[in-house]
């Protein structure tokens, strides 16, 4: 159970019925405020895709993926981990133009998460992917992108209090931008996951950039997988929750790889293999277009402005028994 906090005198503001009802208001407000925010058109994505197709996200390449055969169609499936690949590929096959994007709904199963208050193996997320420049490959159309989803979160979060008077989390609009090599400097003798508290209980919102790549400590902040996000043009959003006293990560996102950053990151990676993929061959040769993306915790955000304890509270999934049991007596009630 030591992966489960109990918060002290917890009881969730929103009970069952309400929570639910809001649940709806949270991911319903916030699809149309993004999508007018950063020009994206909905559009139906996988839960499949083919094991040989290089197209589902390795994520940090240790996770094992969902894979089964099937009955009249060869070769093996797996279930998604991310959109990361396939949304840029939809963005060239459905002939997205520079300045527009896409998003998606998306269910995946991560087998290989260790269940705790912030991670289930379910995991919903908003999926966006936009077409870019060359030009707008830099650092501050990152940072622009980040502040509008930032105020897009909150616009959402002022719908929902609205309609459900009780809630009173407070969110920051104004997100803090600092390098992940920046944090190790100013906390040495922290781990990853303590810096990042430590910021974001000062700032309340936080993107720390550059994620992927080894620190001067020989360490990687986080792991990330090297062909899809540029390693020096991403981040992760994270904003404080009162209720659990640390910082939720929202959103992982960033400029994607083209074929100069490809090549570097796979070879640092060890990963030089995946030229091999259609996918990866497409992004060398140009194919496919330059792209900004990310993912957008669907749950995570609810969780926050729900003001929740467990992710639990807010998806269906599966627990340990012990999780079961614990929350059920501190009166935190599981969906």
């Amino acid at each position: 159970m030591e992966n489960i906090v109990i918060p002290e005198n917890y009881t969730p503001v929103l009970d069952v019925f309400q929570t639910q009802r809001a649940i709806k208001t949270v991911k319903d407000t916030f699809e149309r405020v993004l999508s007018d925010a950063l020009s994206l058109t909905r559009v139906t994505a996988p839960v499949i895709v083919k094991a040989d197709s290089g197209i589902n996200d390795d994520l940090n390449g240790v996770e094992r993926k969902v894979e089964f055969d099937m009955k009249n169609i060869e070769g093996t499936a797996q279930v998604v981990q991310s959109l990361a690949k396939w949304k840029r590929m939809a963005l060239m096959r459905y002939g997205f133009k520079t300045g527009r994007g896409l998003y998606a709904d998306m269910s995946a199963v991560r087998r290989d998460d260790t269940a705790d208050n912030l991670h289930s193996v379910y995991v919903d997320q908003w999926d966006w992917e936009k077409v870019i420049t060359r030009e707008q490959r830099t650092v501050e159309y990152l940072k622009d992108t980040v502040i509008s989803i930032v105020r897009a979160v909150c616009a959402t979060h002022l719908t929902v209090k609205a309609a459900f008077p009780k809630l009173s989390h407070i969110t920051c609009e104004t997100p803090y931008f600092i390098t992940s090599q920046q944090l190790e400097d100013m906390y040495p003798a922290l781990s990853p996951r303590e810096r990042e508290n430590e910021i974001v209980r000062q700032k309340r919102t936080v993107f720390i950039m550059q994620i992927g790549g080894v620190l001067k400590s020989g360490r990687r902040h986080d792991g990330r997988a090297p062909d899809y996000d540029d390693w020096s043009l991403n981040g992760d959003l994270l904003m404080w929750s009162d209720v659990l006293n640390c910082g939720i990560e929202l959103s992982s996102m960033g400029i994607r790889v083209d074929e100069r950053s490809l090549a570097s990151q796979l070879k640092e990676a060890g990963c030089e293999d995946r030229m091999k993929y259609e996918y990866h061959q497409m992004v060398a040769s140009g194919t496919l277009p330059l792209t900004i993306g990310g993912g957008i915790g669907q749950s995570r955000l609810c969780m926050l402005m729900l003001e929740k304890a467990h992710i639990g509270e807010v998806q269906s999934s599966v627990w340990q028994a012990d999780t079961e049991k614990t929350c059920k007596k501190a009166g935190i009630p599981l969906l």
